[in-house]
């Protein structure tokens, strides 16, 4: 928008001088076409007595050439004249006067040709004419320098005009864009209003506007969490009851009723893992992972201790979790360790849900901040990468699960300012699915 209004205002301001400039240059034309007139018709009326009077001296007509003659020293002439009689000899010429006689009627008035513009006046008895000559070159050379005089000007203005313009108008919508920046920053986790008190009266409405529109999507997030925490809360401990009742009735069961009973226990498992993840994504949406403090932990450490407790918690996956640490790789800032656990955990738990039983799971700590997770799968395609990172989406796996790992662990690392990327197939490998996690932006990570 800017662009287009500095790109408007310096055309119009342009077009607006160069149509004043060529009304100037009109307006000097008439001018200048009337002030070299009034000096035609004065000059005849000035020469004509004197004319008079010098033939009247003379025995008789003197010859245009032994006029010349006596002039030749003379410059170049502005107005030149020709004094005839009444059947068109030339009496008297001055200097740079053609030899021959105009090419112009001997009537009192002016005439015009393409090469002079004319006036003629004559003695009382007629017998006697003067015709005053301006070349037209003269005045279209005065009209050109004139010309040049109020364009060169304009000119020269425009690139500065344009310049000044930028200043003024960057200067003017320095507020709309201080408000558009301060509504971007706006997110689930910043729903702080924005500041008015500064802004031009103009653009106050819409700063109210957007902090009444703010409250209310944080009246509605904390609800949502509320419920979301509270539900999950709630349903911990009775799943958890339910779950143990079925475990004992299994052990009192046998045949078909026995696989029945198995089957809720699935099942009241799966949900008491889906209640675990709405917790989760409660913390995440308070905001677990921007409430880190000053001090910078070591989440190297917290990382070995989410994959031993892994192996510990389930022998039979211990075997596929292989921890490699490039020499000199560190993984240090003031993050929070609670959150990046529960990254961690989202991220293992789906490589364990979801990839080749048979194949191993890598994770990587490499130099710079950049955590690596690969595990063998089919590669996925683009909208199946978009489909798995949204709330819920499973894509197309029939593998347990809730949907909710990978976007509990992006909010997460948003908070903590951390970049997230998917990628399928994994890089290196035809097949696979990876994850990359890079930290240390804003932070010394080694």
């Amino acid at each position: 928008m800017t662009r287009r209004l500095i790109l408007w205002l310096t055309g119009v301001t342009t077009a607006f001088w160069l149509i004043a400039a060529g009304l100037g240059v009109a307006v000097m034309k008439d001018e200048f076409d009337e002030f070299f007139n009034g000096s035609l018709q004065e000059t005849a009326e000035r020469l004509m007595p004197l004319v008079l009077d010098d033939l009247q001296r003379r025995e008789g007509p003197p010859s245009p050439l032994h006029f010349e003659s006596q002039t030749d020293d003379m410059g170049e002439e502005y107005l030149v004249y020709q004094v005839r009689d009444a059947a068109g000899k030339i009496l008297i010429r001055s200097h740079d006067a053609p030899m021959e006689p105009f090419e112009t009627p001997l009537k009192r008035g002016f005439w015009a040709n393409e090469t002079y513009q004319f006036y003629t006046a004559s003695a009382g008895d007629g017998t006697v004419f003067i015709q005053v000559a301006d070349a037209m070159e003269n005045r279209t050379e005065a009209i050109v320098e004139g010309s040049l005089a109020l364009f060169l000007p304009v000119l020269v203005l425009i690139p500065v005009s344009v310049l000044l313009i930028w200043l003024i108008v960057r200067r003017t919508l320095a507020p709309v864009d201080d408000l558009r920046e301060a509504i971007e920053e706006k997110d689930g986790g910043n729903m702080a209003p924005v500041p008015s008190g500064m802004l031009p009266r103009e653009l106050r409405p819409i700063a109210r506007s957007v902090n009444h529109l703010l409250a209310r999507l944080q009246s509605a997030f904390d609800a949502e969490r509320e419920f979301t925490a509270n539900s999950a809360h709630e349903l911990r401990t009775p799943i958890a009851g339910a779950l143990a009742q079925t475990q004992m009735l299994i052990a009192e069961l046998d045949g078909p009723k026995k696989r029945r009973a198995q089957q809720i226990e699935t099942a009241l498992a799966n949900l008491g893992h889906t209640v675990e993840k709405l917790l989760q994504l409660a913390r995440a949406e308070a905001g677990i992972g921007t409430g880190a403090g000053a001090a910078k932990v070591d989440l190297a450490r917290v990382l070995e201790l989410v994959v031993t407790d892994f192996q510990r918690s389930d022998p039979a996956s211990s075997a596929r979790l292989r921890l490699h640490r490039q020499a000199g790789a560190k993984l240090e800032g003031s993050y929070s360790e609670d959150a990046f656990a529960i990254v961690l955990r989202n991220l293992i738990e789906n490589a364990l849900l979801h990839g080749r039983p048979e194949e191993p799971i890598d994770i990587r700590l490499e130099k710079g901040g950049v955590l690596r997770i690969v595990n063998g799968a089919a590669p996925l395609s683009p909208d199946e990468l978009a489909t798995i990172r949204k709330r819920f989406g499973r894509g197309a796996t029939v593998s347990p699960g809730s949907g909710l790992g990978l976007s509990i662990a992006e909010r997460l690392l948003q908070q903590m300012n951390a970049g997230f990327e998917v990628l399928s197939p994994a890089q290196g490998r035809a097949d696979g699915f990876e994850v990359v996690l890079r930290f240390g932006r804003g932070e010394a990570a080694g």
